[in-house]
């Protein structure tokens, strides 16, 4: 054993009621800091800070005060009639979102021409209409939307969520009985995702916790060794949230699996305790001694378990999104106060009182420890074959990963019988398309035609040459909507602009039409042409336009035509500063991608510690080698698998590599370590194998067994990579389980036969 086991546990078992008033003293101290805990909303965040695609995002929104968008939309039969009612309906809609805190102004048909933008003797009328279809309202003439322009959150007085939750009551309670309409927009999808999060991690506590008692109940048939685990994971849980809140850390869409994988490490701990506990209890130990003994075995193993834990979500701190390292930071705080749970809880709960203290076998127990003591010897008869075996899952593992295609629809993070989904189906079926992106164009103080011509040209060549492949295969227009000012000094003249007869008056008209707009419609005009915050320079922007649900290739090609074709028709120059592509639509394509850039580094810093820690704990590399190779090939196998199944990687998915294997090869830890103490007791191999397997090899079947149980509530989520996340993690535990008791007796008989 090593030297400090003995005594920490005699420390640990002899002080154990001062370790627990402790421990409550603890919770009762973290308990306020941790119900502060703050989700970091902020998709910008999301990305690595030199990222190439902030720059010009922080410079539109610096520029033009914000620039999300939410369309509140909604179908009028009576929208574009002569007796006016639809369009007082609009104004009276957009009047309410207006009025919504966190809402700076809302862009709706009415505006600027009232309720004449529906009169036809008005030169004006038709004109409007036609620059704002496919914005404002549909070419059906029955869809309208309220197209809301939010203050940036970190200047507005509320949260986004209760913004987003006030429009949704207005869109949802419509006047004169038409039909509740739909909330769209990259802010609603950020928002929903992150409400469902929550509300995940809410789920997972209440019913995983039901689960998993479950589970234990029926595998130990004890109420007190239901009740310590269970515990343990939420002493741990309030412990990591109070020490996130006091460090700053906020979770995100990255990170809000916290709950899950510290339950993962605290129960897998302490089955591991128990069984070891009950096997003296069996063996005729008294509790206490029994106890000892258990952590006696067991100090080292745990130890190193969660260093390895920590070390493996360390590794993310090698990823340059900053969410990502804040996700690796949480999760080695949560790995290493996982021992600190166990250290103050466990042995007081464990030997208070003679209730229930004995935790009992499983009914089909023996039968199970009977198959698993067999197991090695069935497997050491087929060598060849096993390797054989591995080798073909190998292969078929990498060549899937090399299948494997990025989610790019953001809608497609939520179920299909989603609100979200619907208001995107609608919007995309009726308005167009729901992303957004903008062309930012560096611009004179002063605008005028000569420069108005020339984003009108840029336009129609966008409009033109922007095609992406239909549901056929064919070429169709990409983008479904360019608005500039140019446009709407176009359209508010009653006479062609560019005809040679107008150039006397043509200055004039441009002047008037823009100091017009900037009177009646100053959000619209801000919105469209500013002066960057602390420069002299100007900016005009033109907003674009496109189908939100394409995937991830179709929507690069997408934006890479419109940044060329921008490039060509404004090439940069000393003087002045490229013009750029920018925008929620141009970020969120990217935003898994970017979270898993670095996915396989991120692997590799996590495979190359816990390699290295296994080494100092084992002094062994070739032992340290032994636990990878099993615990790395589920994690390919069940990537391959995705590719193979065509499963496109999402935010679920996007870090599974790096945290599967810091939680996978605990188990190996166990194993291994439990082996060689055999063996140094005079066991052949064969012996110290079998006998190895019916103690942690059951530990193992059960802890797993009750983390499945557990994480199958992750897949009643509305937020796909919550499903994704539960369903991948539990795939892995799975493919470590049989790893663990296949192929580690395997290669353990392989190396010291």
């Amino acid at each position: 054993m090593p030297p400090f086991s003995y005594p920490l546990t005699a420390f640990l078992i002899t002080y154990r009621w001062p370790l627990l008033a402790l421990a409550v003293v603890a919770a009762v101290c973290a308990y306020p800091s941790a119900s502060r805990m703050q989700f970091d909303r902020s998709i910008e965040n999301m990305f690595s800070p030199d990222d190439p695609l902030l720059p010009p995002y922080h410079l539109l929104r610096d520029t033009f005060g914000g620039n999300e968008v939410v369309m509140a939309v909604y179908v009028d039969p009576d929208l574009l009639n002569s007796d006016k009612s639809g369009i007082r309906r609009l104004a009276e809609i957009a009047g309410r979102c207006r009025a919504v805190p966190g809402v700076h102004d809302v862009l709706s048909l009415d505006r600027p021409l009232g309720e004449d933008v529906v009169d036809i003797d008005n030169p004006l009328a038709l004109p409007t209409q036609a620059l704002f279809e496919n914005y404002t309202h549909g070419a059906d003439r029955r869809t309208a939307a309220a197209v809301c322009l939010l203050i940036p959150e970190s200047k507005s007085t509320v949260p986004r969520r209760e913004t987003i939750d006030r429009l949704h009551g207005i869109i949802r309670n419509l006047p004169d009985g038409l039909q509740p309409g739909w909330l769209a927009g990259e802010p609603v999808m950020v928002s929903v995702g992150l409400r469902y999060v929550e509300e995940d991690g809410q789920r997972l506590g209440v019913w995983s916790t039901i689960l998993l008692s479950a589970v234990i109940l029926l595998c130990f048939r004890s109420l007190r060794w239901v009740l310590i685990p269970i515990l343990v994971v939420q002493l741990t849980l309030l412990l990591t949230k109070a020490a996130l809140v006091v460090s700053g850390l906020r979770l995100s869409l990255v990170s809000s699996m916290l709950a899950a994988i510290v339950t993962v490490v605290g129960i897998a701990t302490v089955v591991h305790l128990i069984v070891r506990f009950r096997e003296g209890r069996l063996a005729g130990l008294a509790p206490r001694d029994a106890l000892a003994r258990a952590g006696t075995l067991l100090a080292a193993p745990i130890f190193w378990a969660c260093a390895t834990d920590a070390v493996g979500f360390g590794a993310l701190l090698a990823a340059d999104v900053g969410p990502i390292q804040d996700f690796g930071m949480m999760m080695a705080i949560g790995s290493l106060l996982v021992l600190v749970s166990v250290a103050f809880v466990v042995p007081a709960l464990a030997l208070a009182g003679r209730f229930d203290a004995f935790p009992k076998q499983a009914w089909g127990e023996r039968r199970l420890a009977a198959g698993l003591t067999r197991l090695p010897e069935r497997v050491a008869r087929h060598p060849k074959s096993m390797v054989v075996v591995t080798l073909l899952v190998l292969g078929f593992a990498v060549i899937g990963v090399l299948r494997l295609r990025v989610e790019s629809d953001f809608t497609k993070n939520f179920r299909s019988d989603s609100p979200i989904v619907g208001a995107y189906e609608f919007v995309e079926g009726n308005l167009g398309g729901a992303g957004v992106l903008d062309v930012l164009l560096p611009a004179p103080e002063r605008l005028d035609w000569s420069y108005l011509k020339r984003t009108q040209r840029l336009e129609q060549r966008l409009r033109n040459e922007v095609v992406v492949l239909d549901a056929n295969g064919l070429s169709a227009p990409g983008l479904t909507k360019a608005l500039s000012l140019s446009d709407a000094v176009i359209a508010s003249s009653v006479m062609d602009l560019d005809k040679d007869r107008m150039k006397a008056i043509r200055s004039s008209l441009v002047r008037a039409s823009l100091t017009g707009m900037q009177n009646k419609m100053p959000a619209f005009y801000s919105l469209l042409y500013g002066q960057a915050p602390g420069s002299e320079r100007y900016y005009f922007r033109i907003m674009l336009r496109a189908r939100e649900r394409q995937d991830a290739d179709q929507k690069q090609r997408l934006i890479e035509q419109v940044r060329r074709i921008t490039l060509e028709e404004f090439p940069p120059t000393d003087a002045l500063p490229p013009a750029e592509v920018t925008g929620f639509y141009v970020l969120l394509t990217n935003l898994i991608e970017s979270m898993i850039r670095d996915q396989w580094v991120t692997f590799g810093v996590a495979a190359a510690g816990i390699f290295v820690m296994m080494t100092i704990a084992f002094r062994n590399p070739l032992l340290a080698a032994i636990a990878m190779v099993p615990n790395a090939l589920p994690i390919l196998l069940v990537l391959g698998l995705m590719g193979w199944l065509e499963l496109r990687i999402n935010m679920g998915a996007a870090m599974i590599a790096a945290v599967s294997m810091g939680l996978s090869v605990d188990s190996s830890i166990h194993y291994i370590t439990a082996f060689r103490r055999a063996q140094r007791e005079g066991k052949s191999v064969p012996e110290a194998l079998a006998e190895v397997q019916q103690t942690v090899g059951l530990a193992v079947v059960f802890s797993t067994l009750a983390l499945i149980v557990g994480f199958s509530i992750l897949c009643t989520s509305e937020f796909v990579p919550t499903i994704y996340f539960g369903i991948l993690v539990s795939l892995s535990m799975l493919g470590g389980l049989v790893g663990n008791l296949v192929l580690v007796p395997l290669l353990l008989r392989t190396a010291f036969a």
